[in-house]
This record gives structure tokens, sequence and C-alpha cells, in this order.
């Protein structure tokens, strides 16, 4: 197994055989760095591409999937403290084309507490499923190049029944960050992506991450990301480490390395990218589930305390991103899979998420 250790040269081999567990539990590889008190500890395990023996890289780039959600709640949140957006204002001030309730704030896009239906889809109570755009099967992979509008996704989402009234609710979609986008864009007349070199990628020297667009490309180097699928009754197995993310958009189409997600998200929660009493909205969060503008809250229990991320999940590609309150202990990944429309691979995350947090938050290392 792969293994660069820190400057100061600790071998930690709790966090090698974690990964190498979390690989057995069914995914292709794992790339992982753990920031603390230690020093930094980088590893990886598995494999870089399927069917082959070369390890994964343990600095490679790979797709973050919904973490991208906290960059883009992070830009609103800079663009609140120049004064060129009110984050309770109406989104509907900004994006008068739309015609959206007025009753949605900036918050709640931040918040998902819009009640606005995501355009990729509805799990509702009752078990019922409204389908969005296609993410899932054949009929995703056939069209994986495919480029969507942003103002496609919100006009599709606007066309279906919303979820709740405003502000009296809470659930995840994809379209509030897809509107939040379009507002840092109209406010600042520049594409997100020059916005994030701006404000965040430049002033940390972040040189690994992108905001790829409708473009399906991948900076070199990187692990290789799986989609299996059904086809006239046949199983295939296809890569998909290319392909055009523009379906989910703003809501997780970003790309980085476990070494830039370090640096901002330490950066972020040490409270040097945002003024304190928005680093504060961000951070405090509904009673549902946790969640503030663009982060969770978690309790980790006795002797953890809390911690903060916002993990995200992509087609055959997965990221992880936690700190503590103060930035000073974090733990980034990227692990790859062979990914289908059943999202098998779902419990084995749910499984490696806390597996990790157990391990590097709440002291059970090395015991």
């Amino acid at each position: 197994m792969s293994i660069i250790p820190s400057d100061q040269g600790q071998d930690r081999p709790e966090l090698q055989k974690t990964i190498e567990e979390i690989v057995e539990s069914g995914f292709l590889g794992v790339q992982l760095r753990v920031n603390d008190e230690q020093g930094e500890w980088v590893g990886s395990a598995g494999a870089r591409e399927l069917g082959q023996s070369g390890k994964p890289l343990t600095n490679g780039h790979f797709r973050i999937g919904s973490s991208t959600k906290n960059f883009v709640a992070t830009l609103v949140l800079l663009l609140v403290a120049e004064g060129r957006i009110g984050l309770d204002a109406p989104a509907d001030g900004y994006l008068p084309e739309f015609g959206l309730d007025r009753r949605i704030t900036v918050r709640m896009l931040l918040q998902h507490t819009s009640g606005i239906f995501n355009h990729t889809g509805e799990l509702y109570e009752d078990g019922t499923i409204t389908l969005g755009v296609p993410w899932q099967g054949k009929e995703w992979v056939d069209n994986r190049f495919h480029t969507y509008l942003p103002e496609e996704l919100v006009r599709l989402s606007l066309s279906k029944p919303a979820r709740f009234a405003p502000g009296t609710g809470w659930s995840y979609a994809n379209t509030n960050y897809v509107l939040a986008r379009l507002v840092i864009e109209k406010v600042t007349g520049r594409a997100f992506a020059e916005e994030l070199q701006r404000l965040i990628l430049g002033p940390l020297r972040m040189t690994g991450t992108v905001a790829p667009g409708a473009s399906p490309e991948i900076p070199e180097p990187h692990n290789h990301s799986y989609y299996r699928y059904e086809d006239a009754g046949q199983e295939k197995t296809v890569d998909v480490t290319r392909h055009n993310p523009s379906w989910v958009s703003a809501g997780g189409d970003m790309i980085s390395t476990t070494q830039d997600l370090h640096t901002y998200f330490s950066a972020l929660m040490g409270g040097r990218l945002l003024p304190a009493e928005l680093l504060t909205e961000m951070r405090t969060p509904e009673p549902t589930v946790g969640y503030g503008l663009g982060v969770f809250a978690q309790d980790t229990g006795p002797g953890g305390g809390t911690v903060f991320h916002h993990n995200g999940a992509t087609m055959g590609s997965v990221a992880l991103m936690y700190s503590t309150p103060d930035g000073s202990k974090t733990l980034t990944a990227g692990l790859t899979c062979v990914d289908d429309a059943d999202l098998s691979i779902a419990p084995a995350f749910q499984t490696a998420q806390q597996r990790f947090v157990d391990e590097v938050f709440c002291g059970k290392l090395g015991r």
C-alpha cells in the first residue's frame, strides 16, 4: 500500500489499516489526508484503475460532489461581506427572470429551507418518487456528455409543486445551489469560476481545484471512477471519470484534491476566510438535520465534540471534508468506486464516514 509520511515521519498504522478495511467494504480506492496535533499523514489503499495493480494516487484530482455546496455558500457569504448580496433579501430580487416566490431568501437557498423541488428528483414521505433530470442507469450513461444549462434546471424545478411554503421545512435540493450560483454570477457579472478564483482559490493558493462548468475533463493526475448498469439484459461497467457534470451543476460539479480541501476547510473553519459573524451564521444549524449554510454540524459525542463537514458523492467518486471548529484538525479524503443505479455503495459510504469520524475525531486512534 502506498504511504507518504508527514514531514515528521510518523508511522500511523491504524490509519493505513482503516483505509485498507474501507477498500475491502466495497470501494475501489481511497486517498486520505489527516492533519492534527501529530502533524500530517497521507496514505492510499486499493487500486487506481479497475483491473489494474497500480495503487491510488495520494493527492490525485477527484470529483467532490456535494462538497461543492460549501464552496458556493462561502462565496455567497464573501459577497455578503462585500455588501453585494443580502443574506435575508428575496432571491427573486437578484433573479427576477424566474418568478420565484418572493418569500424565498438567499439564506433559505443556502440552508435548503426554500421548499423548491429538487431538479434531480424527489423522494416523498409516502415513498413516491418524482423524477427530475436523468442521472441513473443506461439513460444517464448514454447522455453523460450532454450539457444542461443552469436556467434549464431551475425551470424544471419550478415546473413542479413546491415541497412546502418557504421557511417552513427542510429538504435537500441541488436546485437551491444552482440558484445561489446564479445569484453570484448576476451580482458580480462574472462566471462562478472567476469569482471562485478571486475570493478563494487565489488567496489560498489552491491550484488543484476546478469548477468545470460543462467540461467533462478532469485534470491529471487522477484515480478512476466507474458506473455499472444494465443494457438489454446485460450488465456493463464503464469508466465515467470523464463526464459532463452540468446535470447537477452547482449542486455538486467541482473537482479538487485532498490537499486543496484541507487548505480550504482549515482556513474556513479557522476564521481566515469569512468575517466572524458570517462564519457564525454559516455554522448555525437548523434543527432538522443540523444543516447550517452549506455545512453540516455533527455532535460526535463525549470526547469528540462538534465537527463540521460537507461530504459529497457523484458518479463513482466520493469526497470527505471534516474539521474541528477551529480548523486545527481536518480529515479530507477521496474515494473511488463502481457506482450503480441502486446506489449500492451507499451503506459502505455511511460506514466509512462514521469510521473516519470515530477514529480521527473521537480519540479512538491507537486504542
